[in-house]
């Protein structure tokens, strides 16, 4: 299991476990995370599990792929550390990854 942590915009942290294999937002929608809508499941096709990787993480994570990155056009509040929590798998290396999670999706 790795330790997953979402940082909501007021501050508020919540540290959940994550199965390897399963996608962040999998892991959002398991525990209730607020902020992570997740409209298409998980399909790449809406924008509603955009988080921000916290820098430390962003070289572990990588980058969106060029389909993700389009998705991205449509969210809110883009920045360079954005991606969506549905692209990225969890693996034993994202043990103690943090998010945050924007004021609002899409």
């Amino acid at each position: 299991m790795a330790k997953i942590t979402f940082i909501d915009p007021a501050g508020e942290q919540r540290t959940v476990q994550a199965e390897p294999g399963s996608t962040v937002m999998e892991a959002a929608i398991r525990n209730d995370i607020p902020g992570i809508d997740a409209e298409c499941g998980g399909a790449c096709s809406c924008a509603t599990c955009h988080v921000y990787v916290d820098e430390q993480w962003t070289e572990k994570v990588g980058g969106p792929e060029p389909m993700e990155e389009d998705m991205l056009d449509f969210a809110y509040d883009v920045r360079p550390t954005s991606r969506l929590s549905c692209q990225i798998k969890i693996t034993p290396e994202l043990d103690g990854l943090v998010v945050s999670t924007p004021e609002r999706q899409g």
